[in-house]
């Protein structure tokens, strides 16, 4: 199924959080904040992106609850040592008072923040939970967009067609225009046929859009059918989009009929609309 280029999927398991944002992007492009004593895990992480995404920005933030995490303990001997050294002043000096705990709790030093401790598996699983969340959002809006293309691209065909319909009036003014024309300029001067009909031809030639038309209609026939058949499509309907655009300005070019440029002015239009909804797309 088709994607959007753009989403957003977030997971949390065993202290760990993942977020994962996706842009529009003509590669794949992953930037990853993770914490220094995972970077080691930074380099699968991007491969599980690779494996299951084409194209995009991905912008990945990887974080830790600490509280779940980190472990304090305390430092006895050090304890030890200060408490002696108080009670060993009270002796000399007479200081009354009691000794506690709140004595001990203003030494931060005896208080050791072990490594973070964490299972790696619930890393992986809250990275993949995270991704097949992006995906979801991602096959939800692709959704939605190739449906908005499909109908657009049927629309630039429906005005291929009424064009194809238009070509034979077209030519029968062309001849009409082409006699009026000599006859206004040569009179009763005698012609030589011949060469009439030489330049005539490289005329009906010149003015004949009929290939353009056929092309057309074949390029929108392949544009639809790789909407319906392939999922990495962003790339192939670029290119074929930008062959229509390419013709129609060929016809454009040719045409002098009101009526045809009339409808090349809408066609180039809706192939704008097609290009930037094209871009979003995977």
């Amino acid at each position: 199924m088709i994607q959007s280029m753009t989403g957003f999927g977030r997971a949390e398991q065993g202290g760990f959080r993942v977020e994962v944002r996706s842009l529009n992007h003509r590669y794949i492009d992953i930037s990853a904040r993770i914490p220094t004593y995972l970077i080691q895990h930074e380099v699968p992480l991007r491969n599980l992106i690779k494996e299951k995404f084409r194209r995009g920005k991905f912008d990945v933030t990887v974080s830790v609850d600490v509280h779940t995490v980190t472990h304090v303990t305390i430092n006895r001997q050090m304890a030890k040592k200060i408490y002696d050294a108080f009670q060993e002043l009270q002796r000399d000096f007479l200081i009354p008072g009691q000794i506690d705990i709140s004595t001990l709790a203003g030494y931060k030093e005896l208080l050791i923040e072990e490594e973070p401790k964490y299972d790696i598996d619930a890393l992986y699983v809250c990275f993949r939970e995270a991704l097949a969340h992006l995906e979801a959002m991602r096959l939800k809006e692709g959704s939605l967009i190739s449906e908005e293309i499909r109908q657009r691209a049927k629309s630039l065909g429906a005005m291929n067609n009424r064009i194809k319909s238009l070509i034979p009036n077209f030519v029968t003014k062309c001849r009409e225009r082409f006699s009026e024309k000599l006859d206004s300029l040569l009179g009763e001067t005698e012609i030589d046929n011949a060469r009439l009909m030489q330049e005539a031809a490289i005329m009906a030639e010149k003015l004949d859009i009929s290939e353009e038309v056929e092309r057309i209609e074949n390029h929108i026939k392949q544009f639809l059918e790789t909407l319906e058949r392939e999922d990495v499509v962003g790339r192939k309907l670029d290119f074929l989009l930008q062959e229509i655009n390419r013709e129609v300005n060929t016809i454009g070019s040719k045409s002098s009929d009101y009526a045809i440029s009339s409808l090349m002015v809408e066609m180039k239009i809706e192939i704008e609309k097609i290009r930037e909804q094209v871009q979003n797309i995977q």
